[in-house]
């Protein structure tokens, strides 16, 4: 698994036209867990975003300092860069609809009392 940059047009979403997310996976080696967020991730992306983001995988076993400097204390992790806030999200994001929550591109459900 490399590092992933791509970038391109975009349907509808929370953001403006102009928006082109940036985001950074981090995982540890080439581990089934590792493998599976960046499926996910990408069909994700491509499902969402439609092309209008740019994906950068960050491999901590090449360069652990990252893991420190950036405060990952879990892998894989996915973190939204731009647009800001910063938002992460721990896990192989298997689970769309907290991954969509997680980074903001749906509403949170509304909890009934």
């Amino acid at each position: 698994m490399h590092a992933k940059r791509k970038a391109g047009s975009a349907r509808a979403t929370r953001t403006t036209p102009a928006d082109v997310w940036t985001l950074w996976l981090y995982v540890a080696g080439r581990t089934p867990k590792s493998l599976a967020a960046f499926a996910n991730l990408k069909r994700l992306c491509d499902d969402h975003l439609n092309g209008r983001y740019a994906i950068e995988v960050i491999d901590l076993v090449e360069t652990p300092r990252r893991a420190k400097d950036d405060q990952i204390l879990a892998v894989p992790t996915l973190v939204r860069t731009l647009p800001g806030p910063v938002r992460k999200v721990i896990g192989d994001l298997s689970d769309t609809g907290r991954v969509l929550v997680g980074l903001d591109l749906i509403p949170a459900p509304q909890k009934s009392s």
